[in-house]
């Protein structure tokens, strides 16, 4: 089971462990908690992160939803790619395809919640059959799908050639990252998370990012600094609700707020005053509220169409 960090109020129940099989046979760690028939809800981690980082949402979501997380792969407990060939955004939407086809029932629908990574997976995966099949609705968290890089403020210099260097390197920084020091925190907080988050979440976020190894830590970086996905947004034609941190300097709200003009189908976008990038941890309530509020409106909706389609079929 995976070390759900930042919890306040006890342990969770114990998790049903999936391995899912990638298209080139990558083996994807998953847990699915809570009532198989409840509503289900997918949770898509963003880079440098695991299955952990959506404690607070499983935590909440556990009690009345079937809630499934998965490991990137090089993340968490799911294995690194042997080789370059294994990071692209292709492979994050192999990935998901097969966590969903692995914890999902055919025709089994479920609003699908993306952070970062996970939401760039979202808009590789919007055309692929699986996807389309299974996702009734999606929130995209602190994401964006191109020009990351450059739009940046993780460097405090004017938008042009230089600061797009510096961040290059700074993202893609060979050196490991080490124990967890007082200093360390700083500098994460600074560069992904809201000035006044608390500290027992700036540590929470320091921990579950220092444990991501350093060789898919750099090679996704590289992936993701030679970001496109503006194709996978037009794609994404079911409902989707955008949250951003107003003080996001990873993926400002630059990119939130032209996602939520370009999608086909956009039913909400928030702006958190005073939040950076690890919205999940730094405001869980509104996030798990945004995810609530998709299922009810749209997951809902749609397992009862499900379960009278069951029961039809039983019955012939």
């Amino acid at each position: 089971m995976s070390r759900l960090l930042g919890s306040r109020t006890g342990p969770l129940p114990l998790p049903r462990e999936v391995i899912a099989v990638s298209a080139d046979g990558a083996r994807v760690h998953a847990e699915v908690y809570g009532p198989e028939d409840a509503p289900a809800v997918v949770l898509a981690h963003g880079w440098t992160c695991s299955i952990g980082f959506w404690a607070e949402q499983i935590r909440d979501l556990v009690r009345d939803h079937k809630v499934i997380a998965y490991d990137q792969r090089g993340h968490g407990r799911t294995p690194a790619p042997a080789g370059p060939s294994g990071y692209s955004t292709r492979a994050l939407a192999d990935d998901l395809e097969a966590v969903l086809g692995a914890t999902l029932r055919p025709g089994e629908r479920a609003v699908l919640a993306g952070h970062s990574m996970g939401g760039m997976t979202l808009m590789a995966a919007a055309a692929r059959p699986a996807f389309r099949e299974h996702a009734a609705a999606a929130l995209l968290c602190s994401t964006g799908p191109s020009r990351l890089v450059a739009e940046s403020l993780v460097v405090p210099l004017r938008a042009g050639g230089l600061r797009t260097r510096l961040t290059r390197a700074i993202l893609g920084a060979r050196a490991p990252l080490g124990p967890v020091t007082p200093v360390s925190r700083k500098i994460l907080k600074y560069a992904t998370m809201g000035p006044g988050s608390a500290p027992e979440r700036v540590d929470t976020c320091a921990r579950i990012v220092h444990a991501c190894p350093r060789r898919p830590r750099v090679a996704w970086s590289r992936v993701l600094a030679e970001l496109d996905l503006e194709a996978g947004v037009r794609e994404m034609e079911l409902p989707v609700a955008v949250i951003a941190g107003a003080a996001d300097r990873l993926t400002p709200p630059v990119h939130s707020r032209a996602l939520a003009a370009a999608l086909p189908r956009c039913v909400g976008f928030d702006e958190l005053a005073g939040m950076g990038h690890m919205t999940p941890v730094e405001a869980p309530e509104a996030v798990t509220a945004r995810i609530r509020e998709l299922v009810t409106t749209y997951g809902e909706a749609q397992a009862r169409v499900q379960v009278q389609q069951e029961q039809k079929e039983g019955a012939a």
